[in-house]
């Protein structure tokens, strides 16, 4: 009489854990492309006091606090206070954005798979809190947990503040947390606050920063391909 061994199969491997627990979003230019809506809105004020803007001037926007960015506009001849600047920009731009919110290639997708794995996010902007609800108000709710905005900061990107005020308020270790950036100032702020950054070049071309990992698009990222690419 003969028996059978019963036949056994391996369990399944384990997936490992994600890298990160939380996810902070940069905003102009990263999830929304809102850089033509400045550049217009800048051009705009500028011309309406005679003066001349245009793309490559514009560059030297991108990233930066607002009220930095307003004086760059007045040493280029701009005649007003700093503050009546980023008044009269914002209430341009988020016209604009209350029309159309143009999201990047893979934003809106990627901020999706986040919500379906339980990966709370915060938006860590250095444009005001009233651009940054206009964005926030298009997207479904509940996407962004928390904002971080740069008229409630002490020290705008490119110091770290922003990011650690992001990580705070998700409950998160600024180590646990992966920062998406397009520009030099927020890259460095994501870097230098401690998060796994992730830069993806739009407008302006990124310094080389050993810490990021450099991706050309979101288009296509999932949460998986995410966590493949800050593991490599």
């Amino acid at each position: 009489m003969s028996s059978t061994a019963p036949v056994t199969s391996s369990p399944p491997p384990a997936t490992p854990p994600l890298p990160f627990t939380a996810a902070l979003w940069d905003m102009d230019g990263t999830l929304v492309d809102t850089e033509p809506y400045w550049m217009r809105a800048e051009t705009e004020l500028m011309a309406a006091h005679g003066l001349h803007w245009d793309e490559e001037l514009g560059e030297l926007m991108v990233g930066n606090p607002l009220l930095t960015s307003a004086e760059i506009l007045r040493a280029h001849g701009l005649p007003l206070p700093a503050e009546v600047v980023v008044e009269k920009l914002l209430e341009r731009v988020v016209a604009q954005v209350r029309a159309h919110v143009p999201f990047r290639p893979g934003a809106a997708e990627l901020l999706a798979d986040l919500r379906a794995h339980g990966i709370p996010c915060a938006l860590v902007t250095m444009s005001y809190r009233s651009l940054a609800e206009a964005v926030v108000d298009a997207c479904p709710a509940g996407t962004f947990a928390s904002l971080v905005t740069g008229d409630e900061v002490t020290h705008g990107k490119p110091h770290p503040e922003p990011y650690l005020t992001g990580a705070a308020a998700l409950g998160a270790a600024p180590q646990e947390c992966v920062a998406f950036e397009d520009s030099p100032p927020g890259l460095r702020s994501a870097v230098a606050a401690g998060t796994q950054a992730v830069a993806i070049p739009h407008i302006v071309d990124l310094p080389e920063v050993p810490e990021a990992r450099v991706v050309s698009t979101l288009s296509g990222l999932t949460v998986t391909g995410l966590a493949e690419l800050l593991r490599s």
